[in-house]
């Protein structure tokens, strides 16, 4: 997976630099670990899952972490729906 071509296509569509979406991007991850949800410690729990050097994530370790999840749930439908 080429991280910035993805990023950079996010980019292009939205007119601005592949460091402008990187800068935003981290300021939403920053502002949800920094303030988690107030639902029992859920969301903290599933935050300490995403691999990361620092305390907080970074776009990349991130963007690295949410595709290896969605490539496992798709493929745990598609066993489920090959055995239902």
């Amino acid at each position: 997976m080429d991280i910035n071509k993805i990023l950079g296509q996010v980019a292009e569509a939205d007119g601005v630099s592949i460091e402008e979406i990187k800068k935003e991007m981290q300021a939403a991850i920053s502002a949800a670990y920094q303030n988690p949800s107030d639902d029992g410690g859920r969301t903290a729990a599933r935050q300490k899952e995403v691999p990361c050097r620092g305390e907080i994530p970074t776009p990349e370790e991130f963007i690295r972490y949410a595709a290896w999840k969605l490539k496992k749930h798709m493929a745990s439908e598609t066993t489920h729906k090959e055995y239902s």
